[in-house]
C-alpha cells in the first residue's frame, strides 16, 4: 500500500511470528469467507456459491452497502475470534464505522449465531441466499450493525459515540472486554475525539476494559481523512498524549498482516491483562496507559484494483459500491464482479451444502463466548431489578398547599443517595452528569459515593475517587454515551442535566429511541431499564445565566418520537418527583423525561395526594377551584413547576376578587395525557378530557415550554377552538424570576386577564380587575429595576386556603 504517511511497525522485538503455517491458512480462509458473504450481501440475489456462471438474473436490481470499511472489519473480527479462543476471553464487539454491517452479519453468520436468532437464515447454501438477498432490501436488513444485528450494542449509521458506548458497557463488568472499531472518518467527530479521555475514568479493579482499534484505511466517503494524512509521529503523540499506548499494524500484504495483526493482538490482550492482574492482586492504582491499535489497510481492501481505468482500492472510491452491475453499466463489470468474488476461493470454504468447512469454522469461539452470542450485547437478558427505597419515607410534609417550601431535586436527591447505596455491592445503579450533580441540587448522594476519576487528585478536591457511582464529564456527549452503554449492557442509571443543554445530545437520544423502538419488535431482543432524564436549571430560573441557559424545547424533540417509547413528566412539586422518579427508575424500554425545579418552591400536595395525582398524571384538583362540582366559567390548566405557582396565584386572583366566578384548576404531570388514548399508551379518551376540560369553557394553559406544544397534543380534541396557550416565547435574560414569566406572559396578572377576556359576562367587573392587573405589572418593572428582585407580595406570597391538599 502507497502512502506518504505509511505508519512504522512495532520494534522488531514485538513481533515474533505467532501463527504456525495451518494457523495462518485457516485465519486467512476464514477472513476470505467472511470477505466473500460481504460481497455477495451487497451484489447476490441468486447463485450464492457460483455454482453457475454469474448472469445479470443472478444480481440485485438495487446495489446498496459500503465495502471500504468491511473488509478491514472482517480481518479484525476473524482474528478477534482467535484471542477470545486463546485467552478465553468474555468479549463484545462495537462496531462504529458507519455502514460496517456487512462485517458484523458476515461474522455472526460464520460463527452460527445469526442462524440460531433466525433460523430461517440457515447453514447452508439457500440460507447464504437469503442472507445475501435480504441486505439493503425491502423487508429485510440495513447496512448498518443495527438491533437486529447479533452482538450489536451500537448502531454506526451516526456516527461518533462508538466508544462512549464501549466504555458504558464495561463500568462495573469487570470481566469484559469490548473492542470498539473507531473509523478514520468517525474519528473526526467531536463526540469522538471527547470519548478517548474515557480512560481517565476507568477503574482496573471493578470495571472492564475497553480495546480501540483505530481503523485507518485512509477516507472518507470522498475525502482523505486526518488522522491518515498526519504524519506517524503526530499520530503516536495524540495517542500518547490522551493516554494511551499504540500498537500499529499497517500494510496491504495478508500473508504479512495476518502474522502481524496476531502479534499485535496478543501483546494487547496481555498488556490488559497485566494491568488488570496488578491492579487486583498487587493493589497498583497507578493510572495505566491502555493499549490502542492503529490498523492501517486499504479502503476496500481485497476489491477490485482498477474499475474503469481509475484506481479503486485504497482510494475513495472504494467507499460505497465499487461496480456498478446493471443492464445499464459496461459489461465487463459483471465478469469483473465475478473475479472478485471467486478471488476468495469459496470451493476451499463451503462444502456441498454451503456450510463453512469444520476446520474452518473452529476458528470461532463456541457458545457466550462467540462475540453475537455474548448475553452482554442483549442486556435485558442480565438485568437485574433496582432495590429501591420507599420514596414515601423522603416526603416532605405539606400539612396545607403552600405551607412548606422545598428544592424538589434536594429532596429526591436524599432518595437518589439510598438508591446508590442499595445497589451498591455489585453496583448496579450510576447517575450520570456533565458536572452539575451538586448545581442540581443532589449532592445529597455524595453521601453515599463519589466522583468515578482515575487522573490526578489535589488537595481541595471533592468526591473523588477510583471508584464511585457518579460519572461526570463536561461532555453531554460522552455522559449520554456512557449511559447509554451501561443500559444496553443490562444496567440502570440516571442523567442529570441542565434543561437548555441537554439539546447538546438531540440526535443521540435519536438513535437511541430508534433502538428501542426496533429491538422492541425483535422476539429474542428482551428489554433494558429505561433511559432516564432528570432536567433542571430550568428556563424559567436563570437569575444569572439569561437568555443562554433557557430553551425548554427538548420536550418538543421527544414528543416526535413512537408513542410507545417516550415519556414526559412535569411534577409540580417534591412529593409528586418523588413518586415519578420512583416510577421511571422501575419501567422498563422507556425514555422517560422528568423536568423538576432545584430552587426552593411551595409545595402543593401532601403524599397521599401526590400518589393519587401522579398515578393519575392529570387531575382537577379542588381545593384550589371554585366551581364546587358544576360547570366552570373557566378552566385554569398548568404543567411545570413555575407554571403551577403563577396559575394558583391567579386563582387567588380571581377568588378574591371575583368570588362568584367558577374556576376549575387542573394539573398535569404527564405531558402525554393530552393526547387521545388512540395516539399514546398514555392519553385521555375523549370523554375524560372533557370532563376536565369542558367542551366549550375557555382554557386558560399555563405550559412550562413552548406553547406550540400543547396546541399539538391538543389539535383534535372538540375543545380545542377555546384552549390558549401561555408558555415560553424566547423572552428574557438577566431578570427576576418572576419577570421571566412576566416576560412571556405567563404570571398571573397576565393569566387572569386572560380569563377576563374570555368569559364576557364578566362586564365592568372584568374592566375594573384588568386596570388592576395592568398597574401591578408597572409597579412590578419599576420595583425590580430599583431593588433588584421581586416585589415582597411576589416573593412571600402564599396559597391564601387552609383546605388540605
Amino acid at each position: 500500500m502507497e502512502s506518504t504517511t505509511s505508519l512504522a511497525r512495532p520494534p522488531a522485538a514485538s513481533f515474533t511470528t505467532p501463527l504456525a503455517p495451518e494457523a495462518a491458512w485457516l485465519l486467512d480462509a476464514y477472513w476470505r469467507a467472511a470477505n466473500y458473504l460481504s460481497v455477495g450481501q451487497m451484489y447476490l440475489y441468486d447463485n450464492p456459491l457460483l455454482r453457475e456462471p454469474l448472469t445479470l438474473a443472478h444480481i440485485k436490481n438495487l446495489l446498496l452497502g459500503h465495502w471500504g470499511t468491511t473488509p478491514g472489519q472482517n480481518f479484525i473480527y476473524t482474528h478477534l475470534n482467535r484471542v477470545i479462543k486463546q485467552y478465553d476471553l468474555d468479549m463484545i464487539y462495537v462496531c462504529g464505522p458507519g455502514h460496517g454491517g456487512p462485517a458484523v452479519v458476515a461474522g455472526t453468520y460464520l460463527e452460527g449465531t445469526y442462524s440460531e436468532v433466525y433460523p430461517n437464515i440457515s447453514q447452508d447454501e439457500d440460507g447464504l441466499r437469503k442472507l445475501f438477498r435480504q441486505f439493503s432490501f425491502p423487508g429485510g436488513i440495513s447496512s448498518h450493525a443495527s438491533p437486529q444485528t447479533p452482538g450489536s450494542i451500537h448502531e454506526g449509521g451516526e456516527l461518533g459515540y462508538s466508544l462512549s458506548h464501549a466504555f458504558g458497557a464495561v463500568f462495573d463488568n469487570p470481566g469484559l472486554i469490548v473492542t470498539c472499531v473507531i473509523g478514520d472518518g468517525e474519528a473526526e467527530t467531536g463526540p469522538l475525539a471527547t470519548a478517548w479521555h474515557s480512560n481517565k475514568f476507568l477503574n482496573p479493579v471493578s470495571d472492564g476494559a475497553v480495546l480501540p482499534i483505530l481503523h485507518l484505511n485512509g477516507y472518507k466517503i470522498s475525502n482523505p481523512t486526518v488522522l491518515a494524512r498526519i504524519t506517524p509521529e503526530e499520530l503516536d503523540q495524540l495517542l500518547r498524549g490522551y493516554g494511551w499506548t499504540p500498537y500499529y499494524v499497517a500494510g496491504d500484504d495478508p500473508e504479512l498482516m495476518h502474522q502481524a495483526m496476531a502479534a499485535v493482538l496478543d501483546a494487547a490482550v496481555e498488556h490488559i491483562l497485566a494491568i488488570q492482574h496488578n491492579a487486583r492482586t498487587q493493589a497498583d492504582l497507578t493510572r495505566p496507559r491502555w493499549p490502542v491499535i492503529v490498523l492501517q489497510s486499504p479502503k476496500g481492501w481485497t476489491g477490485p484494483k482498477v474499475v474503469d481505468g481509475q484506481p479503486n482500492e485504497g482510494t475513495f472510491r472504494a467507499h460505497q459500491v465499487p461496480l456498478a452491475v446493471s443492464a445499464s453499466a459496461p459489461p465487463e463489470h459483471l465478469a469483473q464482479l465475478e473475479s472478485w468474488l471467486k478471488s476468495y476461493r469459496p470451493e476451499e470454504l463451503f462444502d456441498a451444502q454451503g456450510r463453512l468447512l469444520p476446520a474452518i469454522a473452529a476458528l470461532a469461539p463456541a457458545g457466550n463466548r462467540r462475540m453475537g452470542a455474548n448475553p452482554h450485547a442483549n442486556g435485558g437478558l442480565l438485568l437485574r431489578a433496582l432495590h429501591l427505597p420507599d420514596f414515601c419515607d423522603y416526603a416532605v410534609d405539606v400539612p396545607t398547599p403552600g405551607a412548606t417550601q422545598a428544592s424538589d431535586t434536594g429532596v429526591v436527591g436524599r432518595f437518589l443517595r439510598d438508591v446508590v447505596k442499595l445497589n451498591a455491592e455489585p453496583r448496579n445503579f450510576r447517575i450520570f452528569g456533565p458536572d452539575e450533580t451538586v448545581s442540581n441540587k443532589l449532592e445529597a448522594v455524595f453521601e453515599a459515593t463519589d466522583r468515578q476519576w482515575d487522573a490526578g487528585t489535589a488537595a481541595n478536591d471533592e468526591f473523588l475517587a477510583p471508584s464511585g457511582a457518579v460519572m461526570e464529564m463536561l461532555s453531554e456527549h460522552q455522559c449520554e454515551g456512557w449511559l447509554e452503554g451501561y443500559l444496553l449492557t443490562g444496567r440502570h442509571g440516571l442523567f442529570n442535566s441542565y434543561e437548555a443543554f441537554i439539546h447538546l445530545v438531540d440526535s443521540m437520544f435519536n438513535q437511541h429511541a430508534k433502538w428501542l423502538k426496533t429491538t422492541a419488535e425483535i422476539p429474542w431482543r428482551r428489554p433494558i431499564a429505561s433511559l432516564n432524564y432528570l432536567l433542571t436549571s430550568t428556563v424559567w430560573r436563570q437569575d444569572h445565566n439569561g437568555f443562554t441557559h433557557q430553551d425548554p424545547g427538548f420536550m418538543d424533540h421527544v414528543v416526535n418520537k413512537k408513542a410507545s417509547i417516550v415519556r414526559v413528566y412535569l411534577p409540580p412539586d417534591a412529593n409528586c418527583l418523588l413518586s415519578v422518579m420512583d416510577h421511571c427508575l422501575r419501567s422498563r424500554h422507556y425514555v422517560n423525561v422528568i423536568v423538576a425545579a432545584k430552587h426552593p418552591a411551595p409545595q402543593w400536595l401532601s403524599m397521599d395526594a401526590a400518589l393519587k395525582h401522579c398515578a393519575e398524571g392529570i387531575g382537577l384538583w379542588p381545593w384550589a377551584s371554585t366551581d364546587a362540582g358544576q360547570e366552570p366559567d373557566a378552566v385554569l390548566a398548568c404543567c411545570g413547576d413555575v407554571p403551577t405557582l403563577e396559575t394558583l396565584a391567579a386563582a387567588s386572583i380571581l377568588r378574591e376578587h371575583l368570588p362568584e366566578l367558577k374556576i376549575r384548576v387542573v394539573n398535569v404531570v404527564d405531558l402525554l395525557k393530552l393526547e387521545r388514548s388512540t395516539e399514546h399508551p398514555h392519553g385521555l379518551p375523549d370523554a375524560d378530557y372533557d370532563a376536565l376540560f369542558t367542551r366549550d369553557k375557555p382554557v386558560i394553559f399555563a405550559f412550562h415550554g413552548y406553547p406550540w406544544l400543547v396546541h399539538r397534543l391538543t389539535y383534535n380534541r372538540p375543545n380545542n377552538q377555546h384552549l390558549h396557550v401561555r408558555g415560553y416565547k424566547e423572552e428574557g435574560t438577566i431578570t427576576t424570576a418572576f419577570d421571566m414569566t412576566v416576560l412571556n406572559e405567563l404570571d398571573r396578572y397576565h393569566l387572569v386577564m386572560d380569563v377576563l377576556d374570555r368569559v364576557p359576562s364578566l362586564g365592568n367587573k372584568g374592566a375594573y380587575l384588568k386596570q388592576y392587573l395592568k398597574d401591578k405589572l408597572v409597579e412590578h418593572k419599576q420595583y425590580i429595576y430599583r431593588h433588584g428582585e421581586d416585589m415582597p407580595e411576589i416573593r412571600n406570597w402564599q396559597w391564601p386556603a387552609s383546605q388540605p391538599a
